[in-house]
């Protein structure tokens, strides 16, 4: 990745997403909206776009890729629906194997998040600036500082 280039994306209100991270996770986003009952390409597109409040749309595109590595690997079938509804849609549905692997990448999200979250964490609620400096300066190379 080129570290001059720039991999976030701002919303109006100053929120910064890196959209790196959640390109790794367009299955689990499908299966996760699957979950909610069969729907069509160009519907799931619109469900994470609404679901984000327009801050992040996968690219039909890569979705219309993943439908067909999903179906591939047995997490969704498709099926064409009624032509009575307008145009020839191919609906997806999630299986049950598909359901074990979108719970399976949430419970190793959370535990990443977690992890993260620990990681960035610059102080807690207990430690003051003044206290976190005073602590640090007692303790540098095992000796008392102070």
């Amino acid at each position: 990745m080129n570290p001059n280039s720039t991999s976030a994306n701002v919303s109006e209100d100053g929120d910064a997403f890196a959209a790196d991270l959640l390109r790794g996770h367009t299955d689990t986003i499908v299966l996760g909206v699957l979950r909610g009952g069969d729907s069509y390409g160009f519907e799931i597109y619109k469900a994470i776009r609404t679901a984000t409040g327009g801050d992040h749309e996968i690219k039909e595109a890569t979705l219309y890729a993943t439908y067909r590595r999903l179906e591939r690997d047995g997490l969704v079938e498709s099926y064409w629906g009624d032509e009575t509804q307008g145009g020839r849609r191919k609906y997806y549905r999630i299986t049950d194997a598909g359901r074990a692997v979108y719970q399976g990448n949430v419970a190793a999200w959370v535990a990443t998040r977690r992890i993260i979250d620990q990681l960035l964490k610059t102080e807690t609620p207990l430690d003051s600036p003044a206290k976190t400096l005073k602590n640090s300066s007692r303790t540098r190379n095992g000796r008392n500082n102070a």
